[in-house]
């Protein structure tokens, strides 16, 4: 408990309160609470890519939970059942005889919902256990203060106890891989600590050496997997004056006037088919280096380090008394508040999260980035493919991050190789596949049954990053190296797709729109929308590729057949966007997923000024589908309210989620927690991603033919300046705008080329920026529009084109390496 024990000092206390506020207010990119974490949705997550840690900031006994990126349970192998082929075939043809329950049934009895001994739906991703500092004395601790500051990427814990100032600063390195702890003291020889360490895994063990702390284990079994990843953390302090001893199990920081504490931690992972590592040489092996180095060298080189991705985003939105507040307090006030300045931060804490949790050579982010406390978490915190994957990476490239998008693109090019197993066989296709969940052994078989599980669409979606990729950067290089990947998908749906009888389109079949039903209990059937958005995406960017690369004519004039017997997108009865091939929506269906909305986001089929029916229908089924829903689902839906234009629908969605999350470990009621982390419940890291790509969508959008200013700013914004964000092309945007318009507009064009400009006011040229009247079609080739078949409209639709505000489009010829300004006129 944090009490004043002294009635004399309460007026120097409150002044130095009042001072530490007046500081943090000028903070505006630190998470700070007057309280320590009471749980793990209060701790503050700090992380490199490959280590983790949670920050509970408690005075008389800090814990940091520990997280390494190959931790999991398992070993290597696929899951892929064999001898389901002709299962996959009766179900096909029940599919198109009208049979669905039929179908479903028969699904559900060839991929049983239950766990098999013989073989599994993925293995869980589990801590390490935690670093435990107890501090003698420190619980009646006075002027508390803890913070996340996430410009430098440091979390701090501060507090007095009999008049001495403790200081606590804890951050993961990025260059020296080792997470730091620093403790300091205001009176000399004041430090004295015990430091130990536990672990939930069923296998592990604790010793010390004369100076180290190291804890040993095997990362757990699960379904017909043996455990088999080994891990070390070695723990070392450095002190500054005073004495480390050792008992069989912790270490004894006594009378120092400062102690840094390195955590380092190692694996014997070596990829997904090898674990032949040393984990005793690997986590060895990143502490010379570290204790050689001075701690103010250490933290300079970490702050530089992070700050060369951080600080190429910046995001002024106004602020308000309310940032004076704890940021628990702000989320609290958010909805009934005025505090443009949380949703800056929240903005920034999403990339701040990306930035610690995926870099080159690591891991991809995972369901819950790189963050967990369990052996068992939610979903197994592992990677699930039909939206919260690629949500995790919707920010990379427009917020300035593109580098960070490589873990996932490394993982794509492994999927591609396991993936021929289950395409193989289990559909006797060519090509690679993959369902909607993996792990960190790269399953590519069906996860979780013949309901949820038979979506053979994860790759499919997984690599249209890649693209985006290329769309952003023109790194030619680039999609040379991945064409393969790009390929592999395409070749599989070559040979998947099935004639349907109806119409003779080539849809998929079975499959389902990502866990929703159209009756009880049945979701299987054939050539649902997300499925031929897909298809339609995995054949263009293919064809595209190939273009780009001048290779694989015969194949591209393949796809270009195929794409011509895709189905086309239809408008329902309710003038709706039909979710499956037939009119079976509901208008009161209020499903989590919104699937047949990929369209619209995160692709560019879908265009207000190409295809405003399809456009009308789709803000139609997001209005059908309601705002409230899990953390995630909501994150999607400001990106897709921001594609539809409305800024202050989107912005009622950042107001939804950004309410605090219910204690409940289950449910669908989204929000956000203490720490700022997105709530399902419980915690996955996807709403967080979600809301900071679709932030970024309201202020510029650039897949529609042209880069669109403000497309969908909200009345709650009237001022403002963003300078950082990313368009197609290769085009860094900086702007600002007073009272909705804009004021000032930069493009830095790194590949050169036409630069087509909508904003909605009208804008000047200066310097050696000459704007021009547009002409056509833009011939800029990263701004090709997606061109779709006319969409079938049911006779009883009745739908009324959106009214669009006015924009102003031109035309700006740049050169590569080149700034252009504009001003409002």
């Amino acid at each position: 408990m944090i009490r004043f024990r002294h009635r004399t000092n309460l007026l120097l206390v409150v002044c130095s309160l009042l001072l530490s506020l007046q500081t943090r207010a000028q903070n505006p990119l630190t998470l700070w609470y007057n309280k320590p974490a009471a749980n793990w949705n209060e701790a503050l997550p700090i992380g490199n890519g490959r280590l983790a840690a949670m920050v509970y900031g408690t005075p008389g006994r800090e814990r940091l939970q520990l997280n390494e990126e190959t931790v999991w349970a398992g070993e290597p192998g696929n899951n892929v059942v064999p001898g389901v082929y002709e299962g996959i075939v009766e179900i096909r043809k029940l599919l198109f005889a009208g049979k669905y329950k039929e179908a479903q049934d028969l699904a559900n009895k060839t991929f049983p919902r239950q766990a098999l001994t013989t073989n599994n739906y993925g293995m869980p991703y589990q801590t390490v256990g935690n670093l435990l500092l107890t501090f003698p004395g420190h619980e009646a601790a006075t002027n508390y203060y803890r913070d996340l500051d996430i410009q430098q990427a440091i979390a701090k814990v501060s507090y007095q106890v009999q008049g001495v100032t403790y200081t606590r600063e804890m951050f993961v390195s990025l260059p020296d891989q080792v997470i730091v702890v620093r403790l300091t003291a205001s009176k000399p020889g004041s430090i004295t600590c015990r430091l130990g360490m536990n672990s939930p895994q069923l296998s592990h063990s604790i010793k010390t050496e004369p100076t180290k702390l190291v804890l040993a284990g095997v990362g757990g079994s699960n379904d017909n997997k043996v455990g088999k990843v080994k891990f070390q953390a070695h723990i070392v302090p450095k002190v500054e004056g005073g004495t480390v001893t050792a008992t069989d199990s912790t270490l004894q920081i006594t009378g120092a006037t400062a102690a840094t504490i390195y955590v380092s931690m190692g694996t014997n992972f070596k990829s997904y088919k090898d674990l032949g590592g040393d984990e005793t040489a690997k986590a060895a092996s990143y502490l010379p280096a570290a204790l050689a180095k001075a701690y103010p060298a250490t933290k300079a080189a970490h702050v530089a380090s992070y700050r060369r991705y951080f600080d190429r985003v910046s995001l002024n939105l106004g602020s308000t008394d309310a940032v004076k507040k704890p940021t628990d307090v702000r989320i609290a006030d958010f909805a009934t508040g005025n505090d443009p300045a949380l949703a800056a931060l929240y903005f920034q804490f999403g990339r701040y999260l990306l930035i610690c949790s995926s870099q080159p050579g690591t891991q991809p982010a995972n369901l819950q980035g790189k963050w967990n406390d369990k052996l068992s978490p939610p979903w197994d915190s592992k990677y699930t493919v039909n939206i919260n994957t690629e949500m995790n990476y919707w920010p990379a490239e427009v917020t300035n991050l593109s580098e960070l998008h490589q873990p996932l693109f490394s993982m794509l090019k492994d999927l591609a190789e396991t993936g021929k197993e289950s395409a193989s066989v289990v559909y006797h296709a060519r090509g690679w596949n993959m369902h909607h969940n993996t792990d960190l052994w790269r399953i590519t078989g069906n996860v979780d049954g013949g309901f949820y599980g038979m979506w053979p669409m994860g790759g499919a979606w997984l690599t249209q990053h890649l693209w985006q990729h290329y769309l952003f950067t023109g790194d030619k290089a680039f999609l040379r190296e991945y064409y393969p990947v790009l390929k592999g998908a395409a070749l599989y749906y070559v040979d998947a797709l099935q004639e349907e009888p109806s119409h003779k389109w080539l849809v998929v079949a079975p499959s389902m729109s990502p866990e929703n039903t159209y009756q009880s209990g049945v979701g299987i059937t054939a050539g649902t929308t997300m499925d031929n958005q897909l298809v339609f995406d995995v054949f263009s960017n293919a064809l595209r590729a190939a273009a780009v690369l001048n290779t694989d004519k015969a194949f591209a004039d393949t796809l270009q057949g195929m794409i011509k017997r895709l189905p086309p997108m239809q408008i329902g009865q309710y003038s709706q966007l039909q979710e499956w091939l037939q009119d079976w929506d509901k208008p009161d269906d209020k499903h989590r997923h919104v699937s047949h909305l990929y369209g619209l986001y995160p692709s560019q089929q879908i265009s207000p000024y190409a295809n405003p029916e399809l456009f009308a229908a789709a803000e139609n089924s997001l209005v059908y589908r309601g705002d409230k829903s899990t953390g995630w689902s909501m994150g999607w839906k400001v990106n897709l309210w921001a594609r539809l234009l409305n800024g202050n629908r989107a912005y009622k969605l950042i107001a939804d989620q950004l309410n605090p999350a219910g204690t409940e470990a289950s449910g669908q009621n989204g929000g956000t927690y203490p720490n700022l982390l997105d709530a399902h419940p419980p915690f996955q890291i996807d709403g967080n991603f979600g809301c900071t790509s679709g932030i970024a969508e309201m202020l510029v959008q650039s897949h529609d033919g042209a880069i669109d200013i403000l497309p969908a700013l909200p009345d709650a914004w009237p001022t403002g300046e963003v300078k950082g964000l990313v368009a197609r092309g290769g085009y860094v945007v900086d702007l600002a705008w007073n009272k909705g318009k804009v004021t000032r507009l930069q493009i830095t064009s790194k590949l050169g080329g036409n630069c087509r400009l909508r904003v909605h006011s009208p804008v000047a040229a200066t310097g050696t920026a000459k704007l021009a009247t547009t002409r056509g079609t833009n011939p800029n080739p990263f701004y090709q529009n997606t061109v779709i078949k006319t969409p079938l409209v049911s006779a009883k639709a009745a739908v009324k084109k959106s009214t669009l505000q006015p924009s102003f489009v031109y035309d700006l010829a740049t050169k590569a390496s080149t700034t252009y300004t504009l001003n409002g006129r």
